[in-house]
């Protein structure tokens, strides 16, 4: 909590990146490029309404006067900060690999074998994740950019490669 207003300024921030998208999903020509900025749209939602959330608990930690309500106050401030410090937006695709089990899912369904056999052994084949190309993203690669540069929230737009 050494910047009092850090959150509030991180909500103003992803305020304007927000009203940004919203303008650019105008000249959106087809329903892919509408996809990523309401995905990007969505994501910025969930992280402002953190910010937000993350204001209210910084007042709580300064305003506790009893000392259980000020543990409480800031184990959640502390939690929160944690979460909101590793939050990422996915705009199209998300590849989760368990090395142990050798499974994978994707976009958070259910889980599948990577593991295939035959007369030549057995063989592990994970698919693997491609960055889209600046045409498929349309004007969103540069909003994208400069969300990470400013706030520092990792944005990822990936496509699933079966390869």
């Amino acid at each position: 909590m050494s910047d009092p207003f850090y959150y509030t300024k991180l909500y103003a921030r992803l305020s304007g990146w927000r009203l940004m998208v919203l303008a650019n999903r105008f000249g959106c020509d087809d329903d892919f490029a509408r996809e990523l900025h309401d995905n990007l749209l969505e994501g910025l939602s969930g992280v402002m309404w953190e910010a937000r959330n993350m204001s209210q608990l910084e007042r709580d930690v300064l305003t506790a006067t009893d000392p259980e309500d000020l543990s409480l106050a800031k184990f959640l401030y502390e939690g929160h900060a944690e979460i909101l410090a590793e939050r990422r937006i996915i705009l199209l695709d998300y590849l989760e690999i368990d090395h142990e089990t050798h499974e994978y899912r994707l976009n958070g369904g259910e889980w599948f074998c990577a593991l295939s056999a035959d007369c030549d052994g057995v063989s592990v084949d994970y698919p693997t994740t491609v960055e889209l190309a600046d045409e498929e993203l349309g004007g969103l690669r540069p909003i994208i950019r400069g969300i990470g540069a400013e706030t520092g929230i990792e944005i990822t737009v990936e496509r699933i490669d079966y390869r």
